[in-house]
Formats: C-alpha cells, structure tokens, sequence
C-alpha cells in the first residue's frame, strides 16, 4: 500500500501519530463514561435504599395511649315523647294508613315514631379523651366524653338518662365493653347544659403493638351479653 507524500517525504510518522492521538481520544472518553457503562448496560443504581421496616420500641409502648373515636351515628341522641292510645272507630286500611304517615312542610314522610314536635330533649357528644397507666401487664384507662343536651319542645325540667357505650376492640375482639345509664339534672329549658361523663373503669391486656381502638358514643340498642346495668349520676 502507497501513502501519499509531501515534499518527496512518506506520511507515516504522521498516520501512526494520528492513530496514537485517536487512541487517547477513545480512552479519555471511555474514563468519562464508566459511571454510565457502555451504552448505558451496567449503570449503577444511585436511588436511596428503602427504609427498614418500622420498630415499636418498648418507650413508644409505654408513651401509648389508645385514641378514643365516634362511630357514626353514636354521636346524637333524641328523646321523643309518647302520645297515648287514642280510642278509634273502626276504619278502612286505607284510612288507618293515611292516618299512620305524617307529611313534614317540605312534603316528605315523618315517622311518628321520630316527630321533630315531639322532641323531649336533644344530647350530643362534642369531645372525647383519655387518660392511661400500666401496672401488673394491664392497661388501664379512664375514657372522659363531654357533651351537651338541648331541650325539645317537649321538654321538662327534670332527671334525663342517656346510654353511653365504652368499648375497647384489639382487630375484631372486644376488650371492654360498657353501657353506661348517665343521668344528669337539667332545669332550664330555654339553654343547653353541658355534661362530662368518665369511665373509670376500664382495664384491658397491656398492649404488644399500636393497634388497640376505643370507642365512645351513644347506644340505644339492647344490652349486650356481659354489660352489668350501671346508673352514673353527674357529679
């Protein structure tokens, strides 16, 4: 193979030279880019690790407190007078049910059982808390539900009863369960009287995890099997 030359002088030295300069370029470049791999197979993965999995430690156990909430619908409870039975005469059943359903102002059916009219006096629970200590592998709680009571345009002065459940559930198993009767005083019917209601009571299993619920609210169902009949008076 001929090579060109210049001045009757063969280029050579000059072609080996470029090739050692094409070398060079090649391997600067190559240093450059190792972080990367060739083509980008091999890069290293500079994402931060994910976090180990979270440990209870037996500080945060004793710091824990269970936290008290509302289901719904254990919020709110009405007291509805009774009317009393009313001779009739006999009617059709078309008439007995057409006297059976209420019609409100905006049209819609009223149970007769649920009458806004008939109104005896309105409770509702505004704050829940509590307070716990350990001794003994237990965990004991006092569990406070304040509140306030709304008189009706049925109402009268006079002793008013309210079903307060507490309850402490671990998943699906119940830990506690009280219903409580509380009676409270309420004279005056032109403003709402505030209450404060506490369970004492309640002692459970001391807990191996942050998973314990209770719960605090109205319950005008049946007692459950296991609730003892208690009558707390306001203090």
């Amino acid at each position: 193979m001929a090579f060109c030359s210049f001045n009757g002088r063969p280029s050579y030295r000059r072609f080996v030279a470029g090739l050692a300069l094409t070398g060079f370029m090649l391997a600067a470049a190559g240093c450059q880019s190792s972080d990367n791999g060739i083509l980008g197979f091999g890069k290293k993965d500079t994402s931060p690790p994910p976090p180990p999995d979270p440990q209870v430690l037996r500080s945060q156990l004793l710091a824990y407190c269970p936290k008290v909430t509302l289901r719904d619908g254990t919020a709110f409870f009405n007291t509805y007078a009774k009317s009393g039975p009313k001779p009739r005469k006999k009617a059709e059943p078309a008439a007995d049910a057409a006297q059976t359903d209420q019609t409100a102002p905006d049209g819609t059916l009223v149970d007769p059982q649920k009458d806004p009219t008939k109104i005896i006096y309105q409770a509702s629970i505004t704050d829940v808390t509590r307070d716990c200590s350990r001794a003994n592998g237990q965990l004991s709680m006092k569990i406070g539900v304040a509140g306030k009571v709304v008189p009706g345009p049925m109402f009268k002065p006079g002793t008013i009863t309210m079903p307060i459940r507490i309850a402490v559930m671990h998943g699906s198993d119940v830990l506690y369960s009280q219903l409580h009767q509380y009676q409270i005083q309420v004279t005056d019917p032109s403003t709402a009287s505030q209450f404060v209601f506490t369970d004492s009571s309640v002692v459970v299993p001391e807990p191996t995890a942050k998973d314990y619920q209770a719960f605090a609210g109205y319950d005008e169902g049946a007692p459950k099997k296991g609730d003892k009949k208690k009558v707390a008076a306001a203090e």
